[in-house]
C-alpha cells in the first residue's frame, strides 16, 4: 500500500495526469495556443521555481496574520474554480416568474448543463466574478468592460437541442434595455410608444416633460429617445438577459398553433404534464382559500362571475367537481383576430397567441424567398442576428446594398415557448433564438422554495435534487 501511495504522489506522476487532463482540455477548448499552459503545469507539478501563488511570498508571523492569508488564499482558489466550472461546465439558474408555471415553479433553483449542448467560449471576458450583467447592490452599474470583445464559438457537447428540452438562452430581444423598465421588452415598450404616448409616464412631472418633449417639431421616434436616452443601454450578445423556455420547434420544423395546441410538422406536439391555459371559472358562491392550496392554483383573478385562473387539465377536472363552480370555460383568442404585440408585429400576419402560424423555422444553410410581405419575418435575423445591412425601396429588397430576392441562413433558430401558455412573454411575442444564444439545458432542480412563507416551511422538500426531464 505504502509503494502505492509513494507512486501516486511522486511528481512525475501527477505531472502526468495534469498534463493529460490539460491536453483533453485543449482539444476541447479547440485552441492550440494554450497547449504552452503545459509548462505552468510542469513548474507547479515539477520544478515549483514560480511563485504563482505571489500572495504567499510574504510569511506572515502573528496568528491573525496567518489566519488572514489562509482565507486569501481560500477566497482565490474558490473564485478561479468556481469560475472554470461557471464558464465550462454548470451554472446556477433561478426561476424569476411563472412563464414555465407547471414545470418549474417561481423559486426553483437550477443547475444548468453547459455541456450538453457545448459551453460558449467568453465573448465578453472581462466581467466581475459570479454575477451576470449588473454589479451587485446597483440596477445600473455594468459588471463588464467590453474593452476586449471576442466573437461567438461554441466547444463540443454531446448533444444537441431537441424538441421539448428545457432550455436557457439569452433574450434575443435584450441586446436594448431601458433600465428603468429591465422586465419588459425594449421594443415592445417602443412600439406601443408610437402607438399611445400616454402609456408610459409614471409621474405627473413625467407626463408634462413628456408633452414638452412631444410638442417638438420631430418624429414620434425622435420623442422616444429623447424621453428615454438616459435610461437606454446596449448589451453584448452573452450579456442579455437569460431566458428559461421549453423548445417547441427547432431549426427546419414548421410550427403551427391552432386553439393553443402546438403542431409540429403536422403532427400535435406530444402531451407535457401540467401545461397551463387561461379558464373563466364561473361560480355560484366563492371559493375557499383551502381549495386554492389543496389544487395549487397560483394565478388567478376575480371577475364579477368568478374567477379567470391559469390551470393545468387536472386542476381544471378538480374544480369541476365542487358544487360551487358553475362552468370552466377555455381563454381562447378567435382565429384570424390579428394581436398587434405578437411576432411579427406586422398586418400582413394576422396571428395571436392562440392560432400562429404556420411558419418555418430557419435552418442554418437553407435559403428563402424574401418579399416586402413576408421580410417582418426575417428582418431581424438578417439585421441584427447575422450582421447584414438592410434597405427596402418600393418593392426592391437589398440586403449588403445587393439586390435579392432571397437570404441564406447562416444559423439554427429555434422557437421556444412556456409552459404557462397562457401567461408567458415566448417566441410567439418576439421570435426566433438564435443558435448562439442557447446558454445551456436545465438538468436538476438543487434546491426550491415558497416565496410568500416564512423559513423553514418555505422550503419544498419535494422538489429538492430532482433531475429535469422533458416529459
Amino acid at each position: 500500500m505504502k509503494k502505492i501511495l509513494d507512486f501516486i504522489n511522486n511528481k512525475w506522476f501527477i505531472f502526468g495526469v495534469s498534463a493529460v487532463c490539460w491536453i483533453l482540455f485543449v482539444i476541447w477548448l479547440g485552441n492550440f495556443w494554450w497547449l504552452l499552459g503545459l509548462g505552468i503545469v510542469f513548474d507547479l507539478c515539477v520544478t515549483k521555481k514560480v511563485p504563482w501563488a505571489f500572495w504567499k511570498i510574504y510569511q506572515p508571523k502573528t496568528a491573525f496574520g496567518k489566519w488572514l492569508l489562509g482565507w486569501i488564499d481560500a477566497i482565490i482558489f474558490a473564485v478561479i474554480a468556481a469560475s472554470f466550472i461557471r464558464i465550462f461546465f454548470f451554472e446556477a439558474y433561478t426561476i424569476p416568474t411563472s412563464s414555465m408555471e407547471g414545470t418549474m415553479l417561481v423559486g426553483d433553483y437550477l443547475f444548468v448543463s453547459k455541456c450538453n449542448y457545448g459551453p460558449r467560449k467568453p465573448m465578453t471576458p472581462l466581467s466581475f466574478p459570479f454575477v451576470h450583467h449588473t454589479m451587485p447592490f446597483s440596477t445600473t452599474k455594468k459588471s463588464y468592460s467590453e474593452i476586449w470583445k471576442k466573437p461567438y464559438e461554441r466547444m463540443a457537447g454531446f448533444d444537441y437541442v431537441k424538441n421539448d428540452d428545457i432550455v436557457v438562452f439569452n433574450f434575443p430581444e435584450g441586446d436594448t434595455v431601458i433600465l428603468t423598465r429591465q422586465s419588459q421588452s425594449y421594443y415592445q415598450i417602443k412600439r406601443d410608444f408610437l402607438e399611445d404616448t400616454t402609456l408610459y409616464p409614471i409621474s405627473q412631472r413625467d407626463y408634462i416633460r413628456l408633452n414638452k418633449i412631444c410638442a417638438k417639431n420631430q418624429s414620434l421616434e425622435e420623442s422616444f429617445f429623447e424621453y428615454f436616452k438616459d435610461s437606454i443601454i446596449v448589451r453584448p450578445l452573452d450579456k442579455k438577459e437569460n431566458y428559461i423556455k421549453r423548445c417547441a420547434a427547432v431549426a427546419g420544423d414548421t410550427l403551427q398553433v391552432i386553439g393553443g395546441k402546438v403542431f409540429i410538422n403536422g403532427k400535435q406536439q406530444k402531451e407535457i404534464p401540467n401545461l397551463q391555459f387561461r379558464y373563466d371559472v364561473e361560480t355560484t358562491a366563492p371559493l375557499k382559500q383551502a381549495i386554492f392550496e389543496k389544487l395549487n392554483i397560483r394565478e388567478f383573478g376575480y371577475t364579477r362571475n368568478g374567477y379567470i385562473m391559469l390551470l393545468n387539465q387536472n386542476q381544471v377536472d378538480a374544480l369541476q367537481k365542487y358544487s360551487s363552480v358553475k362552468k370552466i370555460t377555455k381563454g381562447e383568442m378567435p382565429n384570424g383576430f390579428r394581436y398587434k404585440e405578437c411576432f411579427p408585429q406586422d398586418e400582413n400576419f394576422n396571428w395571436n397567441k392562440d392560432y400562429f402560424g404556420p411558419l418555418v423555422i430557419p435552418q442554418k444553410g437553407t435559403s428563402v424567398a424574401i418579399t416586402t410581405q413576408n421580410i417582418a419575418l426575417y428582418k431581424r435575423i438578417i439585421e441584427l442576428y447575422e450582421s447584414n445591412t438592410l434597405r427596402i425601396d418600393g418593392n426592391d429588397i437589398y440586403i449588403n446594398d445587393t439586390l435579392t430576392t432571397s437570404y441564406t441562413f447562416k444559423q439554427d433558430y429555434y422557437w421556444m415557448m412556456g409552459d404557462n401558455r397562457d401567461n408567458s412573454q415566448d417566441s410567439r411575442f418576439w421570435g426566433f433564438v438564435p443558435e448562439d444564444h442557447i446558454v445551456g439545458k436545465a438538468v436538476l432542480i438543487w434546491f426550491s422554495s415558497e416565496q410568500n412563507k416564512p423559513f423553514p416551511s418555505n422550503i419544498r422538500w419535494n422538489r429538492m435534487f430532482n433531475i429535469i426531464h422533458k416529459d
